[in-house]
């Protein structure tokens, strides 16, 4: 793109990408079509009984899920988050922020972000800062003022070392970040998230965070969004020619996270998000089959608003209830308590042939 036509911030360039441009994982899937459900022939419910509702930060929620961290600090964002926090509040769902790494600075873009709050005053709303920030002497009474200032109910806090390392104006600083989660756990009046972006979290690093005081992990695999993807387009280097380019696909798929996520639970009590290529309201039992507590959804949403509008988001979501009742139907599930029980089975076999 001609750098006179580009947009004029980082933030706005983000959502142009992710809406128009495909920069999803090439050769990496998030490894859910692996599953399929243990269809009960004898369900000995009625449809009209499965009810989805779940619990998270103190909220009942209609559906088991986040519409994630997308935008924020940008006078276009203030649109976007204000159509999410208004499909949120008819639906009962909860929203994340994008990244408020700018109010640190100012608060001129502060609107872009409360207005999520004034749309949608009875759900959990997020607030989202970047873990290479919080080795920048960033205090703690920095973020608690954040979080009132958006009304937020919990913070996350973004690890994304893969999209800093190849981000044009990236911040790659990472010494110090598990001491700072910890010390934060320790203090700040609402619960820490830790999310990735799109990469994973392994079983190995959610331990640690779980020592750390960390309570909420949302392990945001890979085969979806790649981040990678996102900052290789907006490098001045071709795509094509840049030493980089191989990363891409770095990342560990997202149902391979669950997995290991969910295996700590013997030793620590924790809620478990899973996103990162969810695609669909079968994609999300199935994660929830797998060990997740609920899921979080980011750029087909985003990718609707702007091809659809409001309308568009609410379709998207009544058809998204409708595949993750059907599937907790057929599991002869009736709650999504009732869905972690559930068996899944391995598919590969059907692919093969």
């Amino acid at each position: 793109m001609p750098a006179s036509n580009r947009p004029s911030t980082r933030k706005e360039e983000h959502v142009r990408l992710c809406t128009e441009e495909d920069v999803r994982y090439r050769s990496k899937t998030t490894g859910l079509e692996r599953y399929d459900f243990d269809y009960v022939a004898l369900p000995e419910l009625d449809f009209e009984e499965v009810t989805p509702q779940t619990t998270f930060l103190g909220h009942t929620l209609r559906l088991p899920l986040i519409v994630s961290c997308m935008t924020g600090g940008y006078n276009g964002a203030t649109a976007i988050n204000a159509a999410l926090a208004r499909l949120c509040q008819r639906w009962q769902l909860a929203m994340g922020l994008g990244s408020m790494r700018s109010l640190l600075e100012s608060h001129q873009q502060l609107e872009s972000y409360r207005i999520a709050r004034d749309q949608a005053p009875t759900i959990p709303i997020i607030a989202n800062i970047g873990a290479s920030q919080l080795t920048r002497d960033v205090r703690a009474g920095d973020l608690e003022s954040l979080i009132e200032l958006v009304g937020a109910d919990a913070l996350a806090i973004h690890l994304n070392p893969l999209q800093e390392l190849l981000q044009p104006e990236g911040t790659p600083h990472f010494r110090g970040v598990l001491a700072a989660i910890e010390q934060l756990a320790s203090v700040l009046p609402v619960p820490i998230i830790v999310k990735e972006v799109g990469a994973g979290i392994s079983g190995r690093v959610a331990e640690l965070l779980l020592r750390a005081g960390v309570r909420y992990v949302d392990v945001a695999g890979a085969g979806g969004t790649s981040w990678a993807g996102v900052e290789l387009k907006r490098s001045t280097t071709d795509p094509g020619t840049n030493p980089l380019a191989e990363l891409w696909d770095c990342g560990i798929p997202t149902a391979d996270c669950i997995i290991e996520v969910a295996a700590l639970r013997s030793s620590y009590d924790f809620t478990l998000i899973a996103s990162g290529g969810i695609a669909s309201g079968f994609d999300a039992a199935k994660a929830i089959a797998l060990g997740a507590d609920l899921v979080g959804v980011a750029r087909p949403l985003l990718q609707v608003y702007q091809h659809g509008g409001e309308e568009a988001l609410e379709r998207y979501i009544a058809n998204w209830e409708l595949q993750l009742r059907a599937a907790l139907f057929v599991s002869g599930a009736r709650t999504v308590s009732d869905l972690r029980r559930v068996r899944l089975r391995s598919c590969s076999s059907y692919h093969n042939r």
